[in-house]
């Protein structure tokens, strides 16, 4: 019974879980015959969660419950850790809720830690206001909010792309206001939302962000003076986190018909402070910070901006270093996963980089590759080669090893032909061989630009390394291969219509070099009816020439791909 159990407690990849669940079904139950205790079922549900395999989670818990066995809080945290980590978000999300009806119908009372598994499905799941619901029980319960509970909260917020920055910024205040101080999970995940989400309509983030932080922004009266000494107002942050719809409508049409549009636009005010010298008055600028705001700390914001970028938004947090500087004053060191974030929303250039190689050697945070290609990445996307170029230089003088993902960072740079073909000479030489990752970045640039001469020679070097092509590489193509709106080939004629005439020979020559599977040919007259059958539908649901031609071409695609011997590299996707 014990080697059962150590066999499956010791489970990390989902390999040895199947050997678990092996071990469990036929030596326990069916050799053995021994009768199975709830922990058996609380590791071996916790092991489906972890491997994603919410199915066979909850027909283990099903077969426990036929057993007559009790689950425990074990089993319940294990269940709703499977609703979080399954692939499905819908699946996931429909487990939780009904898992969570039938401990309600059994009046079955939460632990803290279970209640935290359920938050976090539910924030997995993007179901904020299930979250909200939660946290309510939690304090009716009598339990202690922590720093893990507003970790949730933050992972919820991270899932609306659209205005997830500012619900962060206010679950943030809500956290100051309880009287908890951030961790350094926290923290990351404040970056992550600022990292990848908006900040929604403007002048709603202003009306409700820029506001005293003991006055709700929808009324006019104080909150009582007991709610700001301490504690978490759950109706105040449901209220502003889940904002009724006439509520968003109303913003947005007082934004659109707002004659002074620069006050619902502003950057953030500038505090300038005058400081003589002998001979002339310089005025030092610095930004203000909203996390100093939430603080009552400092002022000097009138309104928010659109915060289009991550940098933007950073920026409103008090920019790389203030970001530092608060962590510092809680007590807290950046990690790894901390400067790679910041790194990844930096502003370009050198002196943003050696802030953070400052940083990192200050708090002696040993930095790998994953931290330098965000550097790259970032600085490329600025549109700084040069400057990314530099950041190899800094990543050879401390032998850090450049990898796959490095150039592709790269790739996304290289606008021209010969900076292209450099890259991909640069990669052999490193002793690596181009994904199709990298050939995709060199491809979609390349395509931006309508370089037929430089796609044409991407192709070739396909060809020649045995790359071969996935959908995405597929799209960009017939995205490049398309005549231009309204043009007749027949009545005119230029050097960029004889570029764009060589492209497309040698692209469908290229595609029929493609290897062929032998399933492909057996099915060859199945796959043309269905052709035509899909090409019917598309026609009748009125989709442009360029769309079916587009999606034609995925089509035949199809029948090559699978084929791991031709990709030659596991990289993660840029």
């Amino acid at each position: 019974m014990l080697t059962v159990f150590r066999c499956m407690k010791a489970f990390p990849c989902v390999r040895q879980l199947q050997e678990a669940l092996d071990v469990f079904s036929r030596n326990m139950l069916q050799e053995e015959r021994l009768q199975p205790e709830e922990f058996n079922y609380s590791v071996l549900i916790g092991g489906c969660g972890r491997a994603g395999q919410l199915k066979k989670a909850f027909k283990l818990y099903n077969d426990m419950k036929k057993r007559g066995l009790a689950a425990t809080d074990a089993t319940y945290t294990a269940l709703f850790n499977a609703c979080a980590e399954s692939p499905s978000r819908e699946a996931g999300l429909q487990h939780a809720l009904k898992l969570e009806q039938e401990l309600r119908r059994k009046n079955y009372a939460l632990s803290t830690i279970t209640y935290h598994a359920l938050l976090k499905a539910h924030a997995f799941t993007n179901h904020l206001q299930a979250c909200i619901h939660t946290l309510r029980e939690m304090l009716q319960n009598g339990h202690a909010v922590t720093q893990e509970t507003f970790h949730y909260l933050l992972m919820g917020c991270l899932k609306d792309k659209e205005t997830g920055f500012r619900l962060a910024l206010q679950v943030w205040r809500q956290m100051l206001r309880s009287g908890i101080v951030p961790d350094s999970k926290n923290y990351n995940l404040l970056l992550r939302t600022a990292r990848d989400c908006g900040i929604g309509d403007p002048a709603l983030a202003s009306s409700i962000l820029l506001q005293p932080d003991c006055r709700n922004w929808k009324e006019t009266e104080d909150v009582p003076e007991a709610r700001c000494r301490g504690g978490i107002d759950v109706d105040l942050l449901e209220r502003q986190l889940l904002l009724p719809q006439d509520v968003l409508s109303s913003s947005q049409t007082d934004g659109k018909h707002n004659g002074e549009e620069e006050s619902s636009h502003l950057v953030p005010v500038r505090r300038t402070e005058n400081i003589s010298s002998p001979s002339d008055v310089a005025a030092v600028s610095t930004a203000p910070n909203l996390l100093d705001l939430f603080e009552g700390k400092g002022g000097g914001v009138l309104a928010l901006s659109a915060l289009d970028t991550a940098s933007d938004r950073v920026a409103l947090i008090g920019g790389a270093q203030g970001f530092l500087d608060k962590m510092e004053a809680n007590g807290l060191s950046p990690d790894l996963k901390t400067l790679t974030l910041l790194a990844d929303t930096m502003e370009p250039g050198q002196q943003a980089l050696q802030a953070l190689l400052k940083a990192a050697k200050r708090h002696q945070v040993k930095l790998d590759v994953a931290f330098f290609n965000s550097a790259i990445r970032r600085t490329v996307r600025a549109g700084a080669l040069e400057d990314a170029k530099g950041v190899l230089r800094v990543m050879r003088q401390r032998n850090v090893s450049l990898n796959l993902q490095t150039y592709g960072c790269l790739a996304l740079g290289c606008d021209r032909q010969e900076e292209g073909l450099q890259l991909l000479r640069d990669i052999q030489d490193a002793g690596l061989r181009p994904n199709v990752h990298v050939f995709s970045a060199l491809i979609g640039r390349a395509a931006r630009r309508l370089d037929y001469i430089y796609l044409k020679a991407l192709l070739k070097s396909m060809r020649n390394l045995s790359v071969w092509p996935n959908e995405v590489i597929i799209r960009q193509l017939e995205f490049a291969a398309q005549y231009p709106p309204n043009y007749n080939q027949y009545k005119s004629r230029n050097n960029y219509l004889v570029q764009i005439d060589g492209f497309r020979g040698y692209y469908q020559e290229w595609l029929r070099d493609l290897p062929a599977q032998s399933a492909e040919e057996e099915q060859s007259a199945l796959q043309s009816a269905t052709e035509v059958a899909v090409q019917r539908k598309e026609a009748a649901d009125g989709l442009t020439e360029a769309q079916r031609n587009q999606r034609a071409a995925v089509r035949r695609y199809s029948r090559h791909r699978d084929k791991p011997s031709h990709i030659g590299s596991t990289q993660e996707p840029l």
